[in-house]
């Protein structure tokens, strides 16, 4: 069979009526499948324990509980646990993107002996899990006094992100010609000036997937926040929520709202800019 045989035959299945079918029934199939689960969350938090435990597992509620949500942030202070989480993964994305943009700028752009040296050792930071670290940075916070605080949890996050944020920078900056350095020093510009002026505007792809993977190591983290936070007043979502199921065992509708709360951010923050997320993931594929 030949190229041209080939080639007819894909046009042969695409036109085909019968494998149009089999092939929206198998899209919409997995698309049920992905979407259910949103589903079943949604409504398990606005049922009351009669329905989640067999009255009415699937179905829709037959009463709409939304107190399960008046519930869940008032007394299990989900809206304060939201606002820490917020402050945290924020603070967190925008010190490890700066740090790394400013470390990828000084390893991959300016020529000094050590640089291959200091990105090895930046890299040295992908081989240390998280498990491995919770008793030497937590005796670090404790002498500091840094514990239960908005820092006990950004500092951390923040180092942890770093050598993945620098790595994905690099796949990027390493792609950005080097006579525009060479341009901008004739032309009378710094070195703070050219990486603020010229690198760090055609960094934007970096910033989307950096700003991601940060994004989603900080939110749904839970082992730092639950070992290095005792107080309620600066717990995250992950810990506030296991602190509601332990106050709350017989009353699972509030579980399922603090559930929703936590995790809607993340779908909204991805249907808003999955476009641009996409488009910084496959960029960063093919630079790298």
């Amino acid at each position: 069979m030949g190229k041209n045989d080939i080639v007819n035959k894909v046009d042969e299945n695409k036109t085909n009526p019968v494998m149009k079918v089999l092939m929206y029934a198998f899209l919409i199939f997995w698309a049920i499948v992905n979407i259910f689960p949103i589903y079943f969350m949604f409504t398990f938090s606005l049922k009351s324990n009669e329905e989640i435990f067999g009255k009415n597992i699937i179905g829709l509620p037959e009463n709409w509980l939304w107190s399960n949500y008046t519930t869940a942030l008032n007394t299990g202070s989900m809206g304060l646990y939201f606002v820490n989480s917020l402050i945290v993964t924020i603070s967190a994305i925008a010190i490890s993107l700066f740090a790394a943009m400013m470390a990828t700028y000084a390893i991959t752009r300016i020529r000094w002996k050590y640089s291959k040296l200091t990105n090895a050792f930046f890299m040295l930071g992908l081989t240390i899990p998280l498990q491995a670290s919770i008793v030497p940075v937590y005796v670090v916070l404790s002498k500091l006094h840094w514990l239960n605080k908005y820092s006990t949890l950004i500092v951390p996050y923040s180092a942890f992100a770093l050598s993945m944020s620098i790595l994905i920078c690099t796949g990027f900056m390493v792609e950005i010609p080097y006579a525009l350095d060479e341009a901008a020093r004739i032309d009378g510009c710094s070195l703070s000036k050219t990486f603020f002026v010229i690198i760090l505007p055609l960094m934007k792809p970096a910033v989307s997937t950096v700003g991601v993977y940060s994004y989603l190591q900080c939110w749904n983290e839970f082992m730092f926040a639950n070992v290095f936070i005792s107080d309620s007043a600066h717990r995250t979502l992950p810990v506030g929520i296991k602190a509601l199921s332990g106050q709350h065992t017989t009353d699972w509708g509030p579980i399922g709202a603090a559930l929703v709360i936590a995790t809607f951010p993340t779908l909204i923050f991805y249907i808003f800019l999955s476009g641009k997320i996409q488009e910084s993931f496959i960029a960063g594929a093919v630079k790298g």
